[in-house]
């Protein structure tokens, strides 16, 4: 972080937000264009992340979608994998693993994650901006026009951008649902009567109007006001952690760019161009260090290489660095931290992908009917009443036969055929196992039931047997 010589005294930046005024009134950011390379490559990112979303509710896989998270049905999918309640365990090594990556990669990364891939910042900057701009043209322009009477060319822009924004909107909230509800389900509520689809209808039109109302009016407060991660960054951010960061030592201290070689001798390479406050879609000044506004896009850093080349000057003033390495004048590198937080990441990250292919398609629970202990068959046997619930995690209907396994016996079906289960449901049945008696040398037996489809073992559950007290 920039040392405090070199803050002016009447900076209060870490006092209040860059978007409120001493009044408590929002400021409104008036965002630059950006160009340059890192906002290319960002670009090419940001239509990656745009064909993902856009293309992966369409994609199928095993008869279900790709990616399903049905809240109210408590019904979830990962890649083409369903889960349900019963798989809880899962999802709480999931969370876990998840608080671990964010708190592990911020610490490694920084906010790289906000000013890549975040879908807030890929549409905000990449889509919804970039309309603004084609119909109203850069900062400057939008501030003219925002300034200006009520004409017919501001009327027509206004109207057209408010009806693009909200169209586009709705498009993505059909998108975002079809995550939620699937793909079928979405072309059911646009193609069928709307009688019977009021509630498909609600949600899509109440989507709408939360986008449109984040990137028309509320923006960057999202990243400022709403998400807890740039708050969070102030705890897992040290000073190794790579930022994009200004060189103070470097650009200190600031002075307007002269030709006059000998005035410039005493002045450092920043030459108070304020460009990097203009392209900043959060309205901060980077240089006066790490801020928690600050979402890393990197539009500082193209605005400032620019005004670099211009000046003859070399890039970099504005970079990704860590402030250790602003503070010694060492670039970035992967250090021994990066790479053991980056191996514990990949190592967290396959335990739960194991976990996640592992998990079974079919699974269940055996216990012993409640309240009885066991029946005498004859002067030879003995048997058992047990309860079985089998859940079907498939597409498809399955009809299941139970063997035992490793001791001599029988399973005899309650109901005398086999248990029935429809696809992605339940099933329950009854049955009663059958033992000899001379093979019961305990009070208590451990048994193996295995569980066949179409004579294929799917799985196998474990229960207990309970005879007489041995003699």
């Amino acid at each position: 972080m920039m040392s405090e010589k070199n803050i002016p005294a009447t900076d209060s930046f870490r006092d209040h937000l860059a978007t409120v005024d001493e009044k408590g009134k929002r400021k409104w950011v008036y965002a630059h264009k950006t160009k340059g390379k890192i906002f290319n490559i960002r670009t090419w990112v940001s239509w990656g992340f745009f064909a993902l979303f856009f293309t992966l509710p369409f994609i199928q896989y095993k008869g279900r979608p790709l990616f399903l998270f049905n809240i109210p049905e408590a019904k979830f999918i990962i890649f083409g994998y369903v889960f349900w309640p019963q798989d809880f365990f899962i999802f709480g090594l999931a969370m876990v693993t998840g608080i671990i990556f964010i708190v592990l990669f911020t610490a490694a990364f920084g906010r790289l994650f906000c000013g890549w891939v975040c879908p807030q910042t890929i549409f905000m900057e990449m889509l919804f901006r970039k309309i603004e701009f084609a119909i109203e043209g850069d900062a400057p322009a939008q501030k003219i026009l925002n300034k200006g009477p009520w004409n017919t060319d501001k009327i027509l822009k206004k109207i057209s951008k408010h009806l693009i924004f909200f169209f586009v909107s709705f498009i993505i909230a059909n998108f975002f649902l079809s995550y939620i509800i699937g793909i079928k389900e979405l072309w059911s509520i646009i193609t069928g009567p709307a009688s019977e689809h009021v509630g498909g209808l609600f949600a899509i039109l109440g989507f709408s109007a939360v986008f449109y109302g984040v990137y028309i009016s509320f923006r960057e407060q999202v990243c400022t006001v709403v998400c807890p991660y740039g708050r969070l960054q102030g705890v897992l951010l040290d000073r190794n952690s790579m930022i994009v960061a200004y060189d103070y030592k470097r650009g200190e201290p600031r002075g307007k760019f002269t030709k006059n070689n000998e005035a410039a001798l005493s002045l450092g390479d920043c030459i108070d161009c304020y460009q990097c406050v203009k392209v900043c879609p959060t309205g901060i000044d980077i240089r006066n260090g790490v801020q928690m506004e600050c979402i890393a896009c990197t539009s500082c850093i193209d605005a400032c290489n620019k005004m670099m080349d211009a000046t003859g000057r070399p890039q970099g003033l504005i970079r990704y660095a860590s402030e250790n390495g602003i503070a010694e004048g060492k670039k970035l590198r992967f250090t021994g931290r990066m790479k053991f937080y980056s191996l514990l990441l990949i190592i967290l990250s396959g335990v739960l992908m194991f976990m996640l292919f592992s998990r079974k398609d079919v699974d269940g629970t055996i216990l012993r009917a409640s309240g009885m202990l066991y029946q005498e068959r004859g002067t030879d046997s003995i048997s058992n009443l047990y309860n079985i619930k089998i859940i079907n995690k498939t597409v498809k209907d399955l009809s299941l036969s139970l063997k035992l396994e490793d001791l001599p016996g029988r399973i005899i079906e309650a109901e005398g055929h086999n248990i029935l289960v429809k696809k992605e449901g339940q099933g329950t049945g009854s049955f009663f196992i059958v033992l000899p008696r001379d093979i019961l040398a305990q009070r208590k037996t451990k048994l193996q039931v295995s569980i066949y489809a179409q004579g294929d073992k799917i799985i196998t559950l474990p229960t207990n047997f309970m005879g007489p007290a041995s003699r």
